[in-house]
């Protein structure tokens, strides 16, 4: 990521970002909450992507490279956190789970007053508790490095309804279908199927995010029918695509 800005404390605030924005790639000292109070949010590195609706947020540690996207109109909620607490033990970016209490926990926290005031800490003291009990999950697009992985990745990410076989695919760039079925689990960590489900979900929130109708979505990203796009993006979010973004 070139011209890397480098912000000393990563701020408790709130920043509304219109659809399409962006925040250039940076790291702070302290680690960082980033949480989507409405729109999508996703996070890049150099080693991929996280991205979170509303039942996410993302965890971003201290001295990580990243650049933030809108997708619709984001609230962004910005929780810093000192070097020395991280309850969760994570050196990595990492999604985690949002109840309907750490959502409300996050949006009073970021929205002030930011004074040290008692019932300050102790509204910091139970989202910290509340933190620890997030499951993590697993949202992440991996940046492949292998050129023949690369090439089939970006051909899925112009196209996620493009119905085609990992072996159709690895014709289409000079690459043998177990060849690359072999680099995505070394490389990604992943089937290809798992990491198409997860590149179609990322487009799916991306393309809801701006109003497309979940039908159309589920036709873009490739699903079968509507009733299948709707089970796995519940199964994955933990609601349904035509309630997910109704928040405030």
């Amino acid at each position: 990521m070139p011209d890397i800005r480098h912000t000393p404390d990563a701020p408790t605030c709130i920043r509304v970002l219109a659809p399409g924005d962006s925040i250039d790639a940076h790291r702070h000292d302290e680690h960082q909450i980033v949480y989507a109070g409405s729109g999508v949010l996703s996070v890049t590195t150099d080693a991929g992507t996280w991205f979170a609706p509303g039942t996410q947020a993302i965890w971003v540690p201290a001295g990580c490279v990243h650049a933030h996207r809108a997708h619709g109109h984001l609230a962004l909620h910005l929780l810093g956190l000192a070097p020395d607490t991280n309850p969760l033990g994570l050196d990595a970016p990492t999604v985690l789970a949002v109840g309907p209490l750490l959502r409300e926990l996050l949006l009073a926290y970021t929205r002030g007053p930011h004074d040290g005031s008692p019932e300050r800490q102790r509204l910091r003291a139970v989202l910290l508790d509340q933190l620890c009990a997030s499951p993590q999950q697993p949202l992440q697009l991996p940046a492949p490095t292998d050129a023949r992985l690369a090439a089939v990745c970006d051909l899925l990410y112009d196209n996620p309804a493009d119905p085609r076989t990992l072996a159709a695919l690895g014709s289409a760039v000079g690459a043998g279908g177990r060849t690359l079925s072999r680099l995505f689990q070394r490389e990604l960590g992943m089937t290809f199927p798992q990491w198409r489900t997860r590149l179609r979900l990322y487009h799916a929130l991306r393309m809801l995010a701006d109003g497309m109708p979940v039908t159309s979505v589920a036709h873009h990203c490739g699903w079968s029918s509507t009733s299948a796009f709707i089970d796995v993006f519940r199964r994955a979010f933990g609601c349904t695509p035509g309630t997910h973004g109704r928040r405030s």
